[in-house]
């Protein structure tokens, strides 16, 4: 019984607030992406992909090279800039595939050892968007535990300890690693109950379940209300019809506010946007 309450806990503490931070940054990231013209350029050398004005998307080949790169230099400065690369590459599914059977997991991953703040955050963003895919979540797991104790021992509010709070978000949409966080329940609420408007969530949150969000953010958000819905009706919670307090989290989202934009998705023009919120009973 106490492992379901504290899996129920991760999902409705830190899947609600870091989730909203970074449901806000992958919509708008995905417009400006979306908004320019995609093709692919003839094969660079390694160090001119990581240059800032190089904005195509990159083949296998090129993503080889870049791995390569980030593995054999230790110079900071092209490691940093391979990572962002990598991370704005791995924004694309194809490429998530890609950077996995290339083995590319793995060298991100070791970045997030390194001393260097900067270089480590841009890992953890790299991990971040090669976690939206299921099958990469296998390896990533392994770098949860070390996720967990950075957000937790670094500096509050920093770029670093949102980067890992974006990549445990991603990490228990699912109830498949939920688990993994039990023992870091308390500690993350706290941070996310110190934390500033970086890390907190407040009423701009609820703008998320609009109809015309992008149905990638619309389907993300509505999966994490029904697992934080199950895991509250299994520890009974909802049976009693608690009084949340006002301005938390479970306010906003069992609100009356939160309610009518459930039901006016209900006429949602998208199959899987309305099939999400009729699987939540109450609406």
């Amino acid at each position: 019984m106490g492992g379901a309450r504290d899996v129920g806990w991760v999902a409705a503490g830190l899947v609600l607030a870091a989730g909203a931070c970074y449901c806000i940054y992958r919509l708008t990231r995905g417009q400006r992406r979306g908004a320019r013209r995609v093709g692919l350029r003839p094969s660079r050398s390694a160090e001119d992909l990581t240059n800032g004005s190089y904005d195509d998307i990159l083949n296998a080949e090129q993503l080889q090279k870049l791995l390569y790169l980030l593995e054999s230099t230790e110079d900071p400065v092209i490691i940093e800039k391979a990572l962002v690369t990598l991370g704005n590459n791995a924004a694309f599914s194809a490429n998530q595939v890609i950077i996995r059977e290339l083995g590319g997991i793995t060298i991100v991953g070791s970045q997030i050892n390194n001393p260097n703040q900067s270089i480590k955050e841009k890992a953890l963003n790299a991990l971040n968007n090669l976690s939206v895919n299921v099958e990469n979540q296998i390896k990533i797991k392994v770098y949860v535990n070390q996720v967990c104790e950075d957000v937790l021992s670094g500096p509050l509010n920093s770029a670093v300890q949102l980067a890992g709070l974006r990549l445990l978000t991603n990490m228990t949409v699912t109830n498949d690693h939920q688990h993994m966080l039990s023992t870091y329940i308390a500690d993350l609420f706290h941070v996310l109950l110190t934390g500033n408007g970086s890390t907190k969530v407040d009423s701009s949150f609820l703008s998320l379940f609009d109809g015309h969000v992008a149905k990638e953010i619309l389907v993300r958000v509505l999966t994490l209300f029904q697992n934080i819905d199950n895991c509250l009706k299994k520890e009974g919670r909802l049976a009693l019809q608690p009084a949340f307090p006002e301005g938390s989290l479970f306010y906003l989202l069992y609100g009356d506010e939160c309610a009518q934009k459930m039901r006016a998705l209900v006429y949602h023009h998208d199959a899987d946007v309305k099939e999400k919120v009729t699987m939540i009973p109450k609406f």
